[in-house]
């Protein structure tokens, strides 16, 4: 068991105005009450609240707290009580420890009581003082750090609530790295084989590819020093749970995510953490629609960060996120940094939310979004001053606001049950289903397999359950029937210019057009949102030109406007600049002008010499195909597939004049494919025909590194 001397003197660390005396005494106090007792793995009880205390103190928190932890199971477990509490450690203590005490008998995974009821009496529990959910949290993460010793069944609930209930929690009170370990136990023990399999393909990636979180930390810490931004970098594998759930949501497998590694960028202001975005977006390309700034618009429990994802070396994508140290700080202890201390004083971090207004913002946010992925959010509660107990034929007491009708009784009950519905009884009579239901009352539900939810029914029910229900059923149903309209549109059009519907390149359209998957262009397609030809123009747009001949070249064709008098100009090898992109030209002794373009990292090489660099600009008007671009393509290691791609560049007329292959695996193939286009357009539409090929993994303009080709260029 952890000594009295570790406990007070890690406490005196952060906090040297401590009451080692005081804790002293509740930690004598708490094993005193303790003596005799056994935990499952034959230790003396109180080995656990004085864990819980430790944790608790590594997060920097107050004596109060502390000591709370150390006294959190005496009222429950011992023969001490309130009074007791009170009057040896003060009011404050005693009223926290027994908050704790009411938040542990709350039985929160009950099947009897509702959810919804449980998390109001939660928010009850610990209105007076969050303080109470801190140490529950702890208190759960020791109990799961040491469940082994518990019985396979009860190892299985406790994990079960832990991931439904208390992992949630601690994320929405910021505290990611608790809610992290928590989930990982709790995977651990709920799908063992997810867990191992994962943690396997971990390492077989790093055996294939190597351990590239320190050379890609060391690019981000490059491409900071040539920013002028003094910052700590660090990276990391994203948790075994968080890629499972990823691949459970997209339906993905494990080699097709591409967001598995994340980077911190820990900066001293908040204008080097944009001055770091700017570093981290000029070094790396950034992947649309990933980008939160969470600093400008911070969460509720204080979090601030900057989010981004970028394709990194080798084309991987990694999750970047930039902060301050003092954001930094309540990232890691989310509302805890309220009562944290540094340097022996109570630190005001500015970043800290109010617990008692976070806890207010939390019960406005309860608006029954059960399309959330945080638990709280998406958990139905629904507070009303006046409610309506009816019941069912077996006697079981349902829980209604006022002015519920038949309709929300039988949603209440289950979804299936309420869009089933076709009639209702109160007491033995036939009932409208819009009547409104009174306590005490006896409600039968009349159903019927095959009926659905009509639209009047949104305007009979008050409850949030019932009305998400309905818009969903409803919305379901129509969709449904413009996806099987859609599909056969699609199939009709693209069949038209020789290409099939095939579900990688209704996905591939699905990108392009911002939506979030292929159903939704199958939907707008059936839905008259959209035409057969918008779909062709998506995905293969060289294909429908008219009468299908190329474009005429302008006489003004890839023209660079800007050079001076005798000045000749070349595209410089690290970027290949091609028409549509910002270009800058840059003086070379003895080679006239190279031109860059405006976001290739070799340009920082020239930032001391300004007079040799030159405003640049493509003349507007047709472009002929002679702009040399290489092409990266990760196709399937299958027949026929390199043909398809080289006739796929053919199609769109663009001549290859060289294929490298960069590597061979046994099922799949990288190559490097240089070839001739007219522009950035020409280029786009290349890249998408060929994402849109159902054996293609990936498709991208590929840059070589810069140095080496830059000096070469100049």
């Amino acid at each position: 068991m952890i000594p009295v001397t570790s406990l007070t003197d890690l406490v005196r660390s952060y906090n040297p105005n401590s009451s080692s005396a005081l804790l002293a005494e509740a930690y004598e106090y708490g094993r005193e009450m303790h003596s005799g007792q056994l935990r499952s793995s034959g230790e003396p009880y109180f080995s656990h609240p004085v864990a819980v205390a430790m944790l608790l103190a590594e997060q920097r928190l107050d004596d109060a707290t502390i000591i709370t932890a150390l006294l959190h199971d005496t009222i429950e477990d011992t023969g001490s009580t309130y009074g007791a509490i009170a009057r040896r450690f003060g009011e404050e203590i005693a009223q926290l420890v027994d908050g704790v005490t009411k938040l542990t008998n709350l039985e929160l995974s009950s099947v009897e009581n509702a959810q919804a009821e449980n998390f109001r009496k939660l928010l009850m529990a610990m209105s007076r003082d969050p303080r109470v959910l801190l140490v529950k949290l702890a208190d759960r993460l020791h109990n799961m750090r040491t469940i082994r010793h518990l019985r396979p069944e009860k190892q299985a609930r406790k994990a079960r609530e832990t991931m439904e209930i208390f992992a949630p929690l601690a994320g929405r009170m910021g505290m990611q790295w608790m809610r992290d370990e928590l989930e990982d136990i709790g995977f651990r023990i709920l799908n063992p084989e997810a867990r191992k399999s994962i943690i396997r393909r971990f390492v077989t990636l790093r055996n294939d590819s190597g351990d590239v979180i320190p050379k890609i930390t060391e690019d981000i810490r490059v491409a900071l020093d040539q920013a002028g931004v003094e910052a700590v970098v660090f990276g990391r594998e994203k948790k075994p749970y968080s890629v499972w759930r990823k691949m459970e949501e997209r339906k993905e497998g494990f080699s097709r995510l591409s967001d598995i590694y994340g980077f911190r960028i820990i900066t001293d202001s908040v204008a080097d953490c944009y001055t770091a975005l700017g570093a981290v977006h000029r070094r790396w390309t950034a992947v649309p629609g990933r980008f939160k700034d969470y600093i400008s618009q911070p969460k509720s429990n204080g979090y601030r960060s900057i989010h981004t994802t970028v394709s990194g070396r080798d084309g991987k994508r990694v999750e970047v996120q930039i902060r301050t140290a003092e954001m930094h700080a309540v990232a890691e202890t989310g509302v805890a940094a309220h009562w944290s201390y540094k340097d022996g004083e109570r630190f005001e971090n500015p970043f800290a939310v109010d617990p008692f207004q976070w806890l207010r913002a939390i019960t406005e946010r309860f608006d029954g979004n059960e399309d959330s992925s945080d638990f709280l959010e998406h958990v139905k509660l629904e507070m009303f001053t006046d409610h309506v107990f009816c019941f069912t034929p077996k006697g079981e007491v349902v829980n209604l606001p006022k002015g519920a009708t038949p309709i929300d009784f039988a949603y209440a009950i289950h979804t299936r049950i309420g869009d089933s519905c076709v009639g209702a009884k109160v007491d033995g009579q036939r009932v409208p289903l819009w009547t409104k239901l009174r306590n005490g009352q006896q409600v039968t539900i009349i159903r019927a397999e095959g009926q659905r939810p009509q639209p009047s029914w949104e305007d009979m029910v008050v409850t949030g359950r019932a009305k998400s229900a309905i818009r969903r059923s409803i919305r379901g149903e129509q969709r449904a029937t413009q996806v099987r309209l859609g599909r056969e549109i699609a199939r009709v059009s693209l069949e038209r210019v020789g290409k099939k519907a095939t579900d990688k390149a209704l996905e591939t359209a699905a990108r392009r057009l911002g939506l979030e998957e292929a159903d939704d262009v199958l939907a707008r397609l059936g839905g008259a949102e959209m035409t057969g030809k918008d779909l062709v123009a998506t995905l293969y747009p060289e294909l429908i030109r008219e009468a299908g001949l190329p474009r005429t070249p302008d006489p003004k064709q890839s023209v660079v406007i800007g050079l001076g008098s005798g000045q000749t100009a070349h595209p410089a090898p690290c970027c290949n600049p091609i028409p549509g992109e910002r270009i800058v030209g840059i003086a070379v002794r003895g080679k006239g002008v190279v031109i860059h373009a405006i976001d290739c990292a070799s340009l920082v090489a020239y930032e001391d010499t300004p007079d040799r660099w030159i405003d640049l600009r493509w003349a507007e008007g047709n472009a002929h195909a002679e702009h040399m671009v290489r092409i990266e393509v990760v196709m399937a290691n299958d027949a026929g597939v390199l043909g398809r791609i080289c006739t796929l560049l053919g199609e769109h007329r663009a001549n290859i004049t060289n294929i490298v292959f960069a590597d061979r695996k046994p099922d799949f193939y990288r190559l490097l494919i240089d070839a001739e286009v007219r522009d950035m357009e020409h280029l786009t539409h290349i890249l998408t025909a060929l994402e849109a090929d159902s054996d293609v993994a990936e498709a991208r303009r590929y840059r070589a590194p810069s140095t080496e080709e830059a000096a070469a260029g100049g």
